[in-house]
């Protein structure tokens, strides 16, 4: 899937914000790769404003470190 020049960086801000809001000591390995995949994930089901995205990411945080960890 190809995905606008806007809509990249709305997902890599989107991506920046969630991941200033993770706790140092919860910042795991592989953290920020698998936020981005939610995010990318979330675009591809049409949630393509920056809400939307961040909205989608924070949605699954806690899972993707429960996972991770």
């Amino acid at each position: 899937m190809q995905y606008s020049f806007e809509l990249i960086q709305t997902m890599r801000q989107a991506l920046e914000t969630v991941m200033a809001s993770v706790p140092a000591h919860q910042s795991v390995f592989g953290l920020k790769a698998a936020v981005a995949e939610c995010i990318l994930n979330a675009a591809a089901h049409g949630h393509t404003s920056y809400d939307g995205l961040v909205t989608a990411a924070s949605d699954q945080l806690q899972a993707i470190i429960a996972m991770l960890t």
